[in-house]
């Protein structure tokens, strides 16, 4: 009587284990590992530098594998109150893709302006349609003729982490939001 229970459990544990071993196996194919991001990353920026390695491996202990991320350019310039534009290709490890673009006022101790190539690592985007809303954050920046950096903007579960590699003179923080849109649009609100 007592072995068939304890033959029972052995079953049902050995057949979770298994299911929960198929479910972390699927949601690492449907995300991308630190290699792949940094390889991709070091071939869109043009080279790889010890900084960029490091902004990726923080962003990667903080907030885990992106399900996707978009490569990009922007252009952003502030006195106290500053304006951001921006466009990319997002790419979805489901396969995924698509256009975007980004504008975004932000108001702070905030002064100069910049030119930048942007990698932003995307968590948690369940479709390719969803990037398109508000993300509030908190950007604090010092570029001096060149420079890299990281923040993150948050909505709902969905989180992006933009890294900028750029040019320019600017230095500062501010708070403010990135609206992600499917067409391109002057203005920032």
């Amino acid at each position: 009587m007592h072995r068939r229970p304890f033959f029972t459990r052995i079953v049902w544990m050995a057949l979770l284990g298994l299911a929960l071993g198929l479910s972390l196996s699927a949601r690492a194919e449907d995300t991308y590992d630190q290699d792949s991001i940094l390889k991709d990353a070091t071939e869109f920026f043009g080279s790889t530098t010890e900084g960029l390695a490091k902004l990726i491996e923080k962003a990667f202990k903080e907030q885990g594998r992106p399900n996707g991320y978009i490569k990009g350019e922007e252009a952003s310039g502030a006195i106290a109150v500053g304006l951001r534009y921006g466009d990319g290709e997002l790419m979805m490890k489901s396969g995924g893709s698509r256009r975007v673009f980004w504008t975004g006022p932000s108001l702070g101790f905030d002064f100069g302006g910049n030119a930048s190539k942007v990698f932003i690592l995307v968590y948690h985007l369940p479709s390719v349609d969803k990037i398109f809303q508000r993300y509030p954050g908190v950007d604090g920046s010092f570029y001096y003729v060149g420079g890299a950096g990281i923040n993150y903007q948050q909505r709902g579960n969905i989180i992006l982490a933009p890294i900028r590699l750029g040019v320019g003179l600017r230095t500062g923080a501010s708070v403010g939001y990135m609206h992600y849109t499917p067409e391109k649009t002057w203005n920032p609100f």
